[in-house]
């Protein structure tokens, strides 16, 4: 399932995103900061279908696709093996234990993950064990234990391939739903920001009320405009220095103009 704000543009392509998400009533900055959502997609975890203000069954969802993300793969083999293990019906990690290695792996590879399917099926099972012992088979319950930003994330980063990437991915689309999922701006994302001119502080601290603030005026989720944002500095990773950026950006122009609306698509879908 695409991003909401891309599928309200299915049958017209990505230049329908970008004409549909620049509005010319607002701001230069605020309809840019439209483009990129529009153009190349928000949160991961609602291109995933999951609605994690929906309650705690979603953000067990959502636990389990971020653990995916955190291997070494794609961003595109991981939304497959998501998909796949849906529909095999774990939608939790607290399932993974009382399913048999040998049908972890199959599902693994079903999804595209080859040469990591053991690696992957054994940390699943390892990390399911954990979620069971520490907080009864439920991650949702991670978030009610610990409602401070730092007291969550070292519970979160000590957990089998939780890795900084994986928990903050995991913590910025969970802002407004968990009262500790609160991480800084992801440094990706100010780069994305600031190659577009969209972010003019230079401090760390200030970055996230700035790109909070430009959010509520383009009439967007912050958390689609930092993950929309953080697209836009993946799709740069070849590109960063020849791009002119601002309203010029090469990335935004491709894509508008190009037959996929989110970054990474027939580029290698790079990780998250």
């Amino acid at each position: 399932m695409g991003h909401p704000m891309a599928q309200q543009t299915a049958g017209g392509g990505a230049a329908a995103a970008h004409a549909r998400f620049t509005d010319p009533l607002l701001s230069g900055p605020a309809r840019l900061a439209r483009s990129v959502v529009g153009v190349l997609g928000g949160r991961f975890s609602a291109e995933l279908g999951i609605d994690v203000d929906a309650g705690d069954a979603e953000v067990e969802r959502w636990f389990l696709a971020a653990t995916l993300f955190g291997t070494r793969i794609s961003a595109a083999v991981a939304e497959r093996a998501f998909a796949v293990l849906n529909a095999a019906g774990l939608t939790r990690i607290g399932q993974a234990r009382h399913v048999p290695s040998e049908d972890l792996i199959e599902f693994l590879d079903a999804g595209g993950y080859a040469r990591y399917d053991f690696r992957t099926a054994s940390r699943l099972l390892a990390l399911s064990e954990i979620i069971d012992e520490r907080y009864d088979g439920q991650a949702a319950e991670i978030g009610r234990r610990h409602r401070a930003y730092p007291a969550l994330r070292t519970a979160l980063i000590v957990l089998p391939g939780w890795g900084p990437v994986t928990v903050e991915l995991f913590l910025r689309e969970l802002r407004g739903v968990w009262h500790g999922a609160q991480p800084p701006l992801d440094p990706r994302a100010a780069f994305g920001a600031r190659h577009l001119g969209l972010l003019s502080t230079e401090q760390a601290r200030a970055a996230l009320p700035e790109i909070a603030r430009l959010a509520a005026a383009a009439g967007l989720d912050i958390r689609d405009l930092e993950s929309g944002l953080v697209r836009l500095a993946l799709a740069h990773r070849r590109t960063r220095s020849a791009c002119p950026g601002g309203d010029q950006c090469g990335v935004l122009g491709a894509h508008a103009r190009g037959p996929e609306v989110r970054s990474g698509r027939g580029t290698g879908s790079p990780r998250v």
